[in-house]
């Protein structure tokens, strides 16, 4: 669910998070950057604002795809019409993406500026003071939003964007095509590290990802190439081979420590610098959100050792599984499960042991249930570890809400390169990087329940659980067929993306796995959405584009079977 934006000051959630970090730092954040004048203080206060609207785009659409992939609960019945993705909702990631409309702020209350029109406005400041660095992070975000843009909306406004009050004013601009997109990007990140690389006399005041550790930039830059590459490989016979050239140089995000991920914080009086996923659900009136069933019960069903980190269970016990149904409280537990349901033996409605959520698709009224579902838990927002306390959740329990949006992980990489093992037929190679994914995985989860004082460590898993889950996981990844072994590396990579599911929205449409998803609710409900339509504000507000005529448009590089067919699992 998308949060209920509340306008007011620009730049206080700035000040805010530099109160998280250990150092004390002493800032003019009362002004609108885009209105200072050209010099060394606006670029610092222009690349502040990019930093956190990229963080914020990063978690809406982080949402949206995992929403379609099952890490996220899909409300909607009819894939044309999903509520979270119609065209007036994406107004408010478009807007980040490229310029604010002065009506929209993020979820701290921080106004939203835009990240290209920022970016735009930074670079001839960065440019006459040689602020190489601020400038090579303004390339790597500007690589990885754009990206994004294409891989879920298809073809964008890029080279004609953010020209309204140019000399040359354009005020309609064109759409490019999303290969020219992705090639640019490749560019933004080849400066980007020649520029990290650089001898610079100022460095950025505030660097909210790596706190000046360059190198990572560096390796974050790689990365990115590196999921370039990969999401291009149906339609670049040359992809896999610079995907592996950046592998053999061996120096992209490899280790945990080198995780790309914003750190949110405890603030929850205005600005609220709060994770936002944890600021939606730890609330006086309890969770706003519901979980995934199809992710849930595979988590409870394979003794996945991270489960506790990821929910938080309010109730020991959902209506209907253990106990008997309760028509106020959760209805479907009174309904027949549909028979496509029954045919493909899905879960419908309940899970046990406290688990409760919502299936795919499930598009019921809201009942009094915010102090019996399971909300998130404090992986990756900040919230409860789940002990087994089984207690209503308050205000500012748990984490306080200081947890993550996960942009690239070390983890991600490994299943990345699990993926090319599997395309190169080197199934024992996959099954080492899969494995390799999963401890990282695992290893970086269990540190967060340092967070929540209030947990009993008692109920974290031990090592022996770490141990049998992974060879279970080995073991279910051996006795596969082909498209078996494909399932356990999706489900896998899909499970550690929890968080940000993006590169699991691609994932899915690349290789058409997992098959093993939980369908819709509805038996007929069209087409699997191949991109997003097209914002309102873009389409009605630009002459130059017509709405697409439906979800069933393919990216660039999506040049798999059409929908219904493709993915098998819709």
């Amino acid at each position: 669910m998308k949060r209920i934006f509340k306008k007011f000051g620009s730049s206080a959630l700035i000040a805010t998070l530099l109160l998280v970090g250990c150092e004390t730092i002493e800032l003019d954040l009362t002004d609108n950057p885009n209105e200072l004048s050209l010099d060394q203080s606006s670029a610092d206060l222009l690349l502040n604002s990019i930093q956190v609207d990229f963080a914020t785009f990063v978690e809406l659409m982080g949402q949206n795809g995992g929403d379609l992939v099952r890490i996220g609960y899909l409300n909607g019945r009819n894939y044309q019409n999903i509520a979270n993705l119609n065209p007036v909702q994406l107004n408010l990631e478009w807007n980040i993406a490229y310029q604010g409309d002065n009506g929209e702020t993020l979820p701290s209350g921080l106004e939203v500026n835009g990240i290209l029109a920022d970016i735009r406005a930074l670079a001839p400041v960065a440019e006459a003071n040689e602020l190489f660095r601020h400038t090579a992070i303004a390339q790597f975000i500007e690589a990885y939003t754009i990206v994004t843009l294409v891989d879920f909306f298809g073809d964008i406004p890029y080279t004609e964007a953010i020209q309204a009050t140019a000399e040359t004013p354009i005020l309609n601009p064109n759409v490019d095509s999303g290969a020219s997109i992705y090639e640019a990007a490749l560019g933004l990140l080849s400066s980007a590290i020649a520029n990290f690389e650089r001898d610079v006399i100022t460095e950025p005041q505030n660097d909210f990802y790596y706190g000046g550790t360059w190198s990572n930039w560096v390796k974050a830059c790689n990365t990115l190439r590196m999921k370039i590459y990969l999401q291009s490989r149906l339609v670049d016979g040359s992809a896999v081979a610079s995907f592996n050239a950046i592998v053999a140089e061996n120096n992209f995000i490899d280790e945990t420590a080198e995780d790309l991920q914003f750190q949110w914080g405890t603030n929850s009086i205005l600005p609220d610098a709060r994770h936002p996923r944890y600021a939606d659900n730890y609330t006086p009136s309890g969770g706003a959100d519901y979980l995934p069933n199809w992710l849930m019960n595979l988590m409870d069903t394979s003794d996945d050792p991270r489960i506790r980190y990821y929910f938080y269970r309010q109730v020991n016990a959902v209506p209907g599984a253990e106990i008997p149904p309760n028509e106020e409280t959760l209805a479907c537990g009174l309904e027949p499960i549909p028979a496509h349901y029954a045919d493909g033996n899905f879960t419908f409605c309940v899970l046990p042991n406290g688990y409760w959520g919502r299936d795919h698709g499930q598009n019921a009224g809201i009942p009094p249930d915010g102090f019996t579902r399971a909300v998130y838990g404090v992986y990756p927002s900040g919230g409860i570890f789940d002990d087994s306390s089984f207690e209503g959740l308050s205000v500012g329990d748990g984490g306080g809400g200081a947890g993550v949006t996960p942009i690239m992980l070390a983890s991600w990489v490994d299943f990345m390169q699990a993926e090319v093992a599997m395309v190169e037929n080197d199934t024992d190679g996959a099954r080492q990087f899969i494995l390799d994914g999963l401890d990282k995985s695992v290893t970086k989860v269990q540190s967060f329940i340092s967070l929540d004082a209030s947990a009993n460590g008692a109920f974290a898993p031990s090592d022996m659980d770490i141990s049998d889950h992974s060879s279970d996981i080995s073991d279910l990844f051996d006795a596969a067929d082909m498209d078996g072994k494909w399932d356990v590396l999706a489900e896998q990579f899909l499970i550690a993306m929890f968080g940000n599911g993006i590169d699991g929205y691609n994932f899915y449409r690349r290789t058409g796995f997992p098959t093993t998803f939980q369908p819709n609710l509805e038996p007929e409900p069209g087409s699997y959405i191949r991109s997003l339509n097209y914002p309102a504000d873009f389409v009605n507000n630009n002459s130059s584009v017509d709405p697409k005529p439906n979800q069933t448009i393919q990216v660039f590089w999506d040049n798999n079977p059409a929908s219904p067919t493709f993915p098998i699992a819709n």
